[in-house]
């Protein structure tokens, strides 16, 4: 047996040293020659074999004479062929892959876009390339070495090494948005070029991390981009603050002469130093007294419209009667509505309790929209004022049969200084103010605003608040004292009328009476 394992061994090394010495004669690298080698021993030792079983096999069909030189000369031949051919397949194989795996790192440097870096895991640049190199180049330091965490702005390397550190402790990636210094060589001379770094670590087998690949790409225009908008943000809001400190200033001083003109029209109206010698001068009075209210009127909704827009309305929270409310609001405009020729009514739920809300706006609520609806109805019609509470919601209902809105017109209406038509407020007076203020008030509240209605066939508004006043905490804590202004148009699932934006339900609902 050892025997045979020596001269088994002779054999291997007597074959190893003719395989290496043709080998080396072709000019095989050493890593293929190893694989080459590897092909010509199995080679060598299934044409042993077949030097035996060839000349054997070809002796049944033939005389002994022909059979031996016949199967030793088909054996080498077959050697020869197999070896040629297995060594210029592992040849082609092992260039491909040369090919196919070198250029693939050049190939990503070359045509990646913007600056390509190659970081070490202490965040040392190895390498630099990118479609845009030679440009970022143009005015950067040499990248390599300690060059580019130097050229970053001092406030943003932190960034840089925290995105650096996140990749050591695991992530897969990682972006952080910088600011290099940059010499004065552009047409724009900006100090400063914003770049955002997107990073990606490349680990081994076991999970270290060995380099990082980061791609930076120019986002300046996209900073003056933002930038413009911050300020264009900005600069509406000081202009929204300061229309507001205008509408307040403007209200306030407004207000004051008017005190006198109402206090001195009541005088006058009263007679208390003398009789009007003709009923003229009775109607101008009369006339002067009306215009000064309606002018106070206008001057306190622009006031209570900039406490809303500027977060500074604060409610008064407190049981009261609704029902009160209602009926008050519709002895007030009761005039009004039987000088038009309008039929005003209310309906309010029997047994209806008492709810939790500011009376004063609930009741400014009223006004307004009951004011609104006497305004838009032509002789003839009716307005309805609804009031229930379901399911813990006071919902109120104002309908009429008046001139009715547009569905295009719909979304709009509620903002301030917002009318209907131009054709509209040709022939009714007004400022648009009223319903943007409601919508405000529902907001504090905390309630919804629904608005139907088909032109023509009359307007059906609907707003529902909670009933114990909670509504108005949520609202307040969800703004933090502000609200949206004006509010955008909700539609509120209520069962008085079942409304959706802009529809009726089949039936002309606003003309009840």
């Amino acid at each position: 047996m050892r025997v045979l394992s020596d001269i088994g061994g002779r054999a291997a090394a007597l074959v190893d040293r003719a395989a290496a010495g043709w080998l080396s004669r072709t000019g095989s690298g050493e890593a293929v020659a190893e694989r080459e080698l590897a092909i010509l021993r199995r080679l060598v030792f299934l044409s042993s074999a077949a030097l035996i079983a060839a000349p054997f096999g070809l002796s049944f069909v033939t005389s002994p004479a022909v059979a031996l030189p016949a199967g030793v000369a088909t054996v080498c031949a077959a050697f020869l062929f197999s070896a040629v051919g297995s060594i210029a397949l592992a040849r082609q194989s092992a260039a491909v892959s040369a090919v196919a795996a070198a250029p693939a790192e050049d190939f990503f440097l070359e045509n990646s876009a913007g600056l390509v870096l190659f970081l070490d895991p202490q965040g040392n640049v190895t390498t630099a390339g990118g479609r845009d190199c030679r440009e970022f180049l143009a005015w950067m330091r040499d990248p390599k070495g300690r060059g580019f965490i130097e050229q970053v702005h001092v406030s943003d390397r932190i960034f840089v090494l925290q995105a650096l550190d996140r990749l050591r402790q695991g992530e897969e990636c990682a972006s952080v948005d910088l600011r290099l210094d940059r010499p004065c060589v552009s047409l724009d001379l900006r100090q400063f070029a914003h770049l955002r770094m997107d990073m990606t670590a490349r680990r081994d087998e076991d999970g270290e991390l060995l380099a990082v690949v980061a791609q930076l790409r120019d986002v300046s225009v996209e900073q003056q981009l933002r930038m413009e908008a911050q300020s264009r943000a900005a600069d509406a809001e000081s202009a929204n603050d300061a229309k507001s400190r205008f509408l307040a200033a403007v209200s306030h001083e407004l207000r004051t002469p008017l005190n006198a003109i109402l206090g001195f029209s009541d005088i006058l109206l009263g007679e208390y130093f003398g009789k009007f010698d003709n009923e003229r001068q009775r109607e101008y009075v009369t006339l002067v007294r009306e215009s000064g209210a309606h002018l106070l009127s206008v001057v306190n909704t622009m006031l209570d419209m900039s406490k809303i827009e500027a977060g500074r309305y604060e409610l008064l929270l407190e049981p009261f009667d609704v029902g009160a409310s209602v009926r008050s609001c519709e002895a007030m405009l009761a005039l009004q509505a039987k000088g038009k020729g309008v039929t005003l009514t209310s309906r309010i739920q029997r047994g209806l309790d008492e709810v939790v809300a500011d009376q004063r706006a609930i009741q400014q609520i009223l006004i307004n929209l009951v004011g609104n609806a006497v305004k838009f109805t032509d002789a003839g019609g009716a307005v309805t004022v609804d009031a229930a509470v379901r399911d813990g919601i006071l919902q109120i209902s104002v309908s009429d049969t008046g001139i009715g809105i547009p569905a295009d017109r719909l979304e709009s209406l509620g903002q301030p200084f917002m009318q209907v038509q131009n054709d509209y407020t040709r022939h009714y007076e007004g400022t648009g103010l009223g319903l943007s203020l409601v919508k405000g008030l529902v907001a504090l509240h905390g309630g919804h605003f629904a608005i139907a209605s088909v032109p023509g066939e009359g307007t059906i508004i609907t707003i529902s608040i909670a009933a114990d006043g909670s509504g108005a905490g949520a609202a307040h804590a969800e703004k933090d004292g502000a609200v949206d202004f004006p509010p955008r148009l909700k539609i509120a699932a209520t069962n008085v009328a079942g409304l959706e934006e802009g529809l009726f339900d089949g039936r002309a609902q606003a003309k009840i009476a």
